[in-house]
């Protein structure tokens, strides 16, 4: 198992996991555009192929996590934790105070790894994903 960067190389791979776990899945040309931007933070997870992923965006002292998933198979082994980890390791090195996500009301193996990782909920968006569904609104304050 072995965290890294992402590469624009990877985008396919990522994108076919983003499929595989959600159901209204950010596009390829999505995935894209959100890699080139200057605030945008990437990590994944290797285990022979990308099995996970996760990305970040940081503006000022404040970081969203805007994509965090790992494949089915690969699930309940630590692999979202180490990426969640990462992830906050990165925003405390850039100077993060806040980092904030959504997540669906109904994704609680999702909410079980952000609290456990020291997040906290907000408030809801009522209607917030395309099929209606509600999001949660999650922070965890780094200092």
């Amino acid at each position: 198992m072995r965290l890294r960067a992402w590469e624009f190389g990877d985008l396919d791979r990522i994108a076919a996991i983003e499929a595989e776990c959600f159901s209204d899945p950010w596009t390829r040309r999505m995935l894209a555009e959100t890699f080139l931007s200057d605030r945008f933070r990437g990590v994944l997870i290797e285990d022979g192929d990308i099995v996970g992923y996760g990305g970040m965006s940081i503006a000022l002292d404040e970081a969203e996590i805007e994509l965090i998933a790992v494949s089915e198979m690969y699930r309940r082994c630590g692999r979202g934790s180490a990426i969640m980890e990462e992830l906050i390791r990165i925003a405390a090195e850039s100077g993060v105070k806040k980092i904030f996500l959504e997540v669906r009301v109904s994704n609680a193996p999702a909410q079980a790894l952000y609290l456990k990782n020291g997040f906290r909920g907000l408030y809801c968006r009522t209607r917030y994903y395309p099929d209606g569904e509600d999001a949660v609104v999650m922070v965890k304050e780094l200092g």
